[in-house]
């Protein structure tokens, strides 16, 4: 008797890290038939490298993610550690909420909701294969095979393969196939994307030593507390949530002349400058010897030692990251100062994976030569937890909305640095693992983490991601932001009361009439230091307080990067069609019509940011469409 193996779902999610507990969680809840695949149930949501979540340019898309209906900054919520907000010296637009997490934690909350999630099933088994069939000039997923040899059909896929796609592990000159923290590596689907034509790319990251607690000793070390006033990543998390946390420090710790030597000295010992290793590696997260390469006449670098758990004694050492052999990082940390005695719990490794080149995608994150293949995360050629997170929360989104024959949610640059990130990835590839920063965004001041929400929750809300009593709160949110402003902006003080604060806080007095708004814009003036002078104001969240600040102090600023991102419009929102024959299309110069025809954007707007297309180009493309 045969056993029929066959199986049948709507979206097929490869890969349980990051993108893909997002993808399953999106897609499960928009109510498809949803499998998320996993090497190992106890990999899921793994934080193989920092234990953390958020940081420069990261924290901001965790509260997008957030905004959208996603996971991650609710989970992370639950496992902080430790809280601080990084670039609080400088702009609103730059400061960036990270958070040390709980490693352990943070997989049990993921596993638990995944588990609880309708419409979804978790299957520990490795993807080896995809069933496609033919479909006009292009092909469609129509299945996906387990190493089992078992058979599920599906409507949609969406790979998540992380770093676990041929991945191979480096220590010195041993070498051997592994996914992250000793799991498993996913083996057969590489030949299966390269049968389809799909062009892969090999790309390498890294992870320091986890070092034993109690064997450092911590009086050598610089304390690095945590904030007690910061603000969480999910809207419904209570805002206070930090007030009664048991946050425990990290410390910081520098290398020296000493460890210096013992890594130039063994430099042919690591697997990065031996050649065994061929993978490109992070540009923003290098080695510790890549450091020392690339910055020869730098005295020391800066480390942190960060918790992995409140019920674990290992910890993490940042910026630590090495391929060298065993007894070389054993030296080098024994050299630092506080570390003599330190005992490793788990050797650093560097570790090669494959990905594709993201140009193959579109902005939905659908492959362009396979119909309802999608991919996220590391498999897109990107680096980070976040990135991940919020590619896969696209991808699921867009799965679905394709399969009910809506329209894709496409988020524009100037609306998110969700849509900044893919928009980077399918318009110019990446040839090194991507990283989000705020430096990548040209409207950073209108994409800040304080008004995330605002940007955000109405899309989340159309998709189907964010229910009525969440998006209830938000509304009232938006709405005490707007009167909090009227209010500031028509509210008057005569000279005489304005400048008896104005002057004890050393500043200029005015010759009449001014309003709070108007005094809030004054650079050392904040708007909790004018509540003095403010008797009517209103009992406002803090989450409310900061937005309204923020949007007081920047107007100006905020509404020439508006008037900016509108005399940008007209290219973002004009589709272009995909039939265009860009080869043939008069005017177009060879090298436009050759990248234009290999890169198919959606739009004019992703149009122009192509490198080789310029000016000229765009205004045939706009000639053709019958717009100029």
């Amino acid at each position: 008797m045969n056993i029929d193996t066959y199986h049948t779902t709507d979206i097929a999610v490869v890969g349980a890290g990051h993108a893909g507990v997002e993808a399953a969680l999106a897609a499960a809840r928009l109510g498809m038939n949803t499998v998320l695949f996993t090497l190992s149930l106890d990999a899921i949501a793994n934080l193989p490298c920092n234990p953390s979540i958020g940081g420069t340019g990261k924290g901001h898309l965790v509260y997008e993610i957030d905004a959208l209906g996603g996971e991650m900054g609710r989970a992370a919520d639950a496992v902080t550690l430790q809280s601080r907000t990084l670039n609080v010296g400088k702009g609103a637009a730059v400061r960036s909420k990270r958070v040390q997490a709980d490693r352990r934690l943070y997989h049990q909350i993921i596993k638990q909701t995944l588990e609880k999630q309708p419409n979804l099933r978790i299957v520990q088994a490795e993807i080896v294969d995809l069933i496609t069939e033919q479909e006009g000039e292009s092909r469609r997923i129509t299945g996906v095979i387990t190493k089992l040899g078992e058979k599920w059909s599906c409507r949609a896929a969406i790979l998540c393969t992380g770093t676990y796609l041929g991945g191979r592990v480096f220590v010195g000159d041993v070498n051997y196939p592994s996914g992250p923290d000793g799991f498993l590596a996913a083996a057969g689907l590489t030949d299966a994307l390269q049968r389809l034509g799909l062009t892969l790319m090999r790309f390498k990251t890294g992870t320091p030593a986890r070092v034993r607690r109690d064997s450092i000793d911590y009086s050598a070390l610089e304390l690095q507390p945590g904030e007690t006033d910061g603000l969480p990543y999910c809207a419904d998390t209570d805002e206070n949530y930090l007030d009664d946390l048991d946050q425990i420090p990290c410390h910081i710790v520098y290398t020296n002349a000493q460890t210096h030597r013992i890594i130039r000295d063994n430099i042919t010992r690591s697997a990065m400058y031996s050649g065994a290793i061929h993978g490109t590696g992070p540009r923003y997260c290098p080695s510790i010897e890549d450091k020392l390469t690339r910055f020869p006449d730098k005295e020391r670098h800066q480390l942190f030692v960060e918790p992995m758990g409140r019920h674990t004694e290992e910890m993490y050492i940042q910026g630590f990251s090495t391929s060298l052999p065993t007894d070389v990082q054993t030296a080098m940390l024994h050299s630092l100062d506080g570390f003599e005695n330190a005992e490793i719990m788990r050797y650093a490794y560097a570790i090669e994976y494959d990905c594709i080149d993201p140009t193959q995608l579109r902005g939905t994150l659908e492959l362009k030569s396979i119909r309802g293949l999608y991919g996220a995360g590391q498999f897109n050629g990107t680096s980070g937890y976040e990135e991940a997170a919020a590619q896969g929360l696209v991808a699921g989104i867009n799965a679905v909305l394709a399969l009910r024959g809506e329209d894709p949610l496409l988020l524009e640059r100037s609306g998110s640095y969700i849509g900044t990130l893919i928009d980077d990835l399918v318009t110019k590839g990446t040839h090194e693992p991507y990283r989000m920063m705020t430096s990548r965004s040209e409207y950073r001041l209108l994409l800040r983490q304080d008004n995330a929400d605002l940007r955000l929750t109405p899309l989340g809300r159309r998709v189907g991601l964010i229910d009525d009593a969440r998006y209830a709160a938000f509304t009232e949110r938006k709405e005490q932001i707007d009167r909090e402003i009227r209010r500031l902006e028509s509210t008057h003080l005569s000279p005489a009361a304005a400048n008896a604060y104005l002057l004890p806080n050393g500043e200029s007095a005015v010759p009449s009439g001014v309003s709070l708004a108007d005094l809030l814009r004054r650079p050392a003036l904040s708007y909790g230091g004018l509540a003095e002078i403010d008797p009517e104001r209103p009992v406002l969240s803090r989450r409310v307080c900061l937005t309204v600040e923020v949007t007081v102090k920047y107007d100006g600023y905020i509404k020439r990067e508006i008037a900016e991102v509108e005399r940008h419009r007209k290219l973002e929102v004009k589709r272009l069609p995909d039939d265009i024959d860009y080869l043939h299309l008069k005017g177009l110069r060879i090298e436009a019509a050759q990248k234009l025809d290999k890169l198919r954007p959606m739009t004019v707007g992703q149009a122009s940011r192509i490198s080789g297309v310029n000016p000229a180009d765009i205004s045939v493309l706009l000639i053709y469409l019958g717009l100029k």
